[in-house]
């Protein structure tokens, strides 16, 4: 399984932007970000496919960007218009499999994960 490391969380305010990273970039299968706030299941947030096909949550649609950085070899997301219902630790997830129809969102379809990065959101 990969070992999967996030960096890039912090504390801003609403309507900020943050950038999380996620080292190394696996090109196989799926890579994608999920997040998970206290009393809450983890969610998926955005997937990505070695192709570049992207998936996003209806949630973060529009505000955040999934995106492969192939020369600093990183999954990148870049979260703009944050809101304080955007509070949550990040995780970074990979998973082998290649689906044809594109990477489905749920963290139960991902076997490797980072150890978390935190992003608050404040007003």
């Amino acid at each position: 399984q990969a070992q999967l490391r996030e960096s890039g969380g912090g504390s801003v305010q609403s309507g900020g932007s943050l950038r999380l990273s996620c080292e190394p970039l696996m090109n196989d299968g799926c890579m994608g970000w999920f997040r998970q706030a206290p009393g809450k299941e983890r969610e998926g947030v955005a997937v990505s496919d070695g192709s570049g096909r992207t998936t996003y949550a209806e949630s973060v649609e529009g505000r955040f960007t999934i995106s492969r950085d192939k020369a600093r070899n990183m999954l990148i997301l870049k979260m703009d218009s944050l809101e304080l219902e955007d509070t949550a630790m990040y995780y970074c997830g990979h998973d082998k499999y290649n689906w044809i129809g594109g990477c489905p969102t749920g963290p139960k379809f991902f076997k490797s994960w980072g150890q978390g990065t935190q992003v608050t959101v404040s007003s």
